[in-house]
């Protein structure tokens, strides 16, 4: 049932990948559901998953994870199940790496950092002057802003009520802090 493989000519690639999808799905015993077998090489499995039907691929996935992700695409199940396959087979990634990896991706990451926020005293009043009309936003005790007797969660949307576009409501406002911007002052 194997199939024969030509032999090699110079004009012939050195991996041929569609013989290498079809032997991982040609040796016996063939596997109906999941299309491979144990005696298949993880190179031959992988070279098969981007022609796999969508149905294997979820079947390979509910074998690897604990649920499906909410939102997917072919490739990033594809990609997820091949690395998973591949963990299996050779191993993860070490501990120590994986701890600094995660302390290094921590370290650098700008995700989950806010910039350094304006901190105003309750009843501060901001007037700021916009297209011939004058603007006066209080702060409130809970530390919202108070606009006319509309209230803000924050400055930026009280400049985005006045402009109709978003801003940042410190440099709006004339309150945004310089956090020691090279070449300015501290």
């Amino acid at each position: 049932m194997l199939r024969q493989v030509k032999p090699m000519t110079p004009n012939r690639a050195q991996f041929d990948l569609a013989s290498a999808r079809e032997e991982a799905f040609m040796q016996l015993p063939y596997n109906m559901e999941f299309g491979m077998t144990r005696q298949s090489t993880i190179a031959a499995q992988l070279a098969a998953l981007p022609t796999m039907p969508m149905k294997d691929l979820w079947a390979l996935w509910d074998d690897h994870f604990p649920r499906r992700p909410g939102t997917w695409n072919r490739d990033y199940v594809l990609s997820r199940v091949a690395y998973k396959m591949q963990e299996a087979a050779h191993g993860g990634v070490d501990p120590d790496i994986r701890r600094r990896l995660v302390r290094l991706g921590e370290s650098k990451s700008v995700f989950g950092k806010r910039r350094s926020e304006v901190h105003l005293m309750p009843g501060t009043v901001l007037l700021r002057e916009y297209e011939s009309n004058e603007y006066r936003v209080t702060v409130t005790p809970e530390g919202f802003y108070d606009l006319n007797g509309k209230v803000f969660k924050s400055l930026s949307a009280a400049a985005r009520h006045i402009t109709g576009v978003n801003w940042s409501g410190p440099a709006f406002f004339g309150v945004k802090q310089d956090c020691g911007k090279k070449g300015g002052k501290k």
